[in-house]
């Protein structure tokens, strides 16, 4: 606004009146700004710091270390001063349940028990599906021996070749005899739960013993874990870490992208070509090969305008492939909701 013009000196009567009333509808003009600023400001609302916008926007990929979760709940930001003008930044649009009645009238038809857990990265929502304790983890449990490897190392000399090698094996191949020697190599069931703790799980609990009494799997698969945890550990390799650095992250998840052919089920049902499925799945006879086999699939999956965490644990299937159907029609159903 700029000032109305005149001499400070004395002024016949005529050139007073002008300059009251100039004076007059100036400041009548200037209380008609600040109204309408101020109600422009009252409906746009106050304005979150721009740190704030590219933290939670939509993230460019795990690679770039650039990964943070969101809340699913809009959250106010206080402004960065209190004359600023206000320039809102909007949350991302949520989700709704991308199990819904259709996954829990599925599960109803199958047999056994089924938890699974969905996280929206993008959002931060997180949805869960099914009732029970903690349920054996059978091969997924090598993921939790690769980040526990990966975050000792860290604080030393890094991987050596022969860590690599079974590293590679443990994971793309789901290698028992590999998987058994990093297990010592972490200090066994104590070493992984020192790393669980700092990476917040609270409800895995590594087995006591490899070599378990009327058992004749590997008894690390005999960990106990639910999806909510395992969700927790891949969140460990997606966005930043104070565990892991970036080059770790990125190391897990190549492994986790390359799994062998005949081990790409799970959590990857339904998901077309071309998009990004990094994964570890587990299969365990509990009581022989007859009955009783544990199946579960754990991992993320970006690509198609989507990008979330799933993690799926099965008891009580009668057969191998029948725990393996289960969770590959539970994530098509999935990924087309999610959309």
């Amino acid at each position: 606004m700029t000032e109305p013009r005149g001499k400070h000196s004395r002024a016949p009567s005529r050139v007073l009146r002008r300059s009251f009333f100039g004076v007059l509808g100036a400041v009548l003009a200037a209380a008609i700004i600040v109204g309408v600023v101020a109600s422009y400001n009252a409906i746009r609302g106050p304005r979150t710091q721009v740190a704030s916008q590219s933290a939670a926007g939509t993230p460019a990929g795990p690679s770039q270390g650039q990964l943070k979760e969101a809340s699913a709940a809009p959250v106010a930001t206080p402004s960065a001063t209190a004359s600023e003008s206000a320039v809102p930044v909007m949350p991302a649009a949520g989700h709704t349940d991308p199990f819904g009645t259709a996954a829990t009238g599925y599960l109803a038809t199958r047999t056994g028990t089924v938890l699974a857990a969905v996280y929206d990265v993008k959002t931060g929502q997180t949805w869960r599906l099914g009732e029970g304790g903690p349920q054996a983890e059978a091969s997924v449990v090598k993921l939790d021996v690769l980040e526990t490897l990966l975050a000792q190392r860290a604080r030393s000399t890094g991987l050596s070749a022969s860590d690599r090698s079974l590293a590679q094996q443990m994971i793309e191949d789901s290698d028992n005899a590999a998987a058994t020697d990093l297990w010592y190599e972490v200090g066994d069931g104590t070493g992984i739960r020192s790393f669980n703790t700092r990476a917040g799980l609270t409800q895995t609990s590594p087995s006591s013993c490899v070599v378990c009494a009327g058992f004749s799997w590997p008894g690390w698969g005999l960990s106990t874990t639910n999806p909510g945890d395992q969700l927790t550990l891949l969140k460990q390799l997606i966005r930043p870490s104070s565990l892991l650095s970036d080059a770790d992250r990125d190391y897990a998840l190549s492994l986790m992208e390359n799994v062998t052919a005949d081990q790409r089920w799970g959590v990857s049902g339904g998901v077309p070509a071309g998009v990004t499925v990094a994964l570890k799945n587990g299969w365990l006879p509990l009581k022989g090969t007859n009955g009783d086999w544990q199946i579960n699939s754990v991992g993320w999956i970006s690509g198609g305008g989507r990008d979330y965490l799933m993690a799926v644990l099965t008891t009580g299937n009668p057969a191998e492939q029948y725990g393996i159907d289960t969770i590959d029609q539970l994530a098509a159903m999935v990924w087309q909701r999610m959309k």
